[in-house]
């Protein structure tokens, strides 16, 4: 499925702070009772061809988070995931999340932004995600203080977002604006389980993409002055902090719906 998550007014350099500051926070919130986000590394890379950029490898311990017929029929040890290459480590290559994204300065319009071939993008399923619409939220994962329709930075001035934003944003020429298109595909090679599994997954991934996309916008005042020297450093201290948090802090965050 691809999922186009149109995000609000921001130059790239500060949606890429407000996007770290929000993983960090968003992996504290879901971290707990021997769950939630391991980071085994994250250090900065360069490829042979000069390519750059920083090197993450985490694990996600979901055994809550996953619906009751998996936790079933799978041992805990199929219950972490790896992020670095998004194979599961009991089902190796039965079991594969890959998540691709194009950052693009439009309005979502754009097709096949990830070059498919014509017979794979007939297959692509295409889900627009609005953040200000609160019928794409889950009853159980409104928070009021999380609502960009109601929200308003103090400091930019941005915000609340009505129902009509997007269209108000394309007739202000001189205001920046970004799209993520994020291209979500999973295999799950098991008999039987395979259509549920894959159609639970990107419920899941939509879920995701809803609610940290809220949070970023409405955690605006928190990051907006920070700089990517600050963002390194509370990596490291969250790195910590995340590990005591699994060991002492009982589970909370988003739960797994059996539907």
């Amino acid at each position: 499925k691809l999922d186009r998550t149109v995000l609000f007014v921001l130059f790239y350099t500060q949606y890429q702070v407000g996007q770290l500051y929000s993983v960090a926070e968003a992996s504290k919130n879901e971290t707990g009772g021997g769950e939630g986000v391991e980071v085994l590394k994250n250090e900065p890379y360069e490829n042979e061809d000069g390519e750059k950029g920083q090197y993450t490898h985490k694990i996600y311990h979901l055994h809550s988070k996953v619906p009751t017929f998996v936790r079933v029929l799978a041992p805990s040890s199929a219950l972490n995931i790896h992020e670095k290459a998004w194979n599961n480590e009991y089902m190796k290559d039965d079991f594969m999340i890959k998540i691709e994204t194009w950052h693009k300065p439009d309005f979502g319009e754009q097709e096949n932004v990830h070059k498919l071939d014509p017979d794979a993008w007939k297959k692509v399923e295409v889900v627009h995600i609005n953040i200000a619409d609160r019928s794409q939220v889950d009853t159980k994962d409104y928070k009021p203080e999380e609502d960009p329709a109601t929200f308003k930075s103090a400091k930019t001035g941005r915000g609340p977002l009505g129902p009509a934003w997007k269209m108000e944003l394309h007739q202000k020429a001189d205001c920046p604006h970004m799209c993520a298109y994020k291209l979500v595909t999973v295999k799950f090679k098991w008999f039987g389980l395979q259509n549920k599994v894959e159609g639970f997954i990107h419920k899941q991934e939509k879920r995701l993409f809803t609610n940290f996309h809220r949070q970023l916008f409405c955690w605006i005042d928190k990051w907006v002055d920070l700089t990517m020297e600050d963002i390194r450093r509370m990596e490291d201290e969250t790195q910590k902090e995340l590990d005591k948090m699994r060991e002492k802090d009982p589970v909370k965050g988003m739960s797994a719906t059996d539907d």
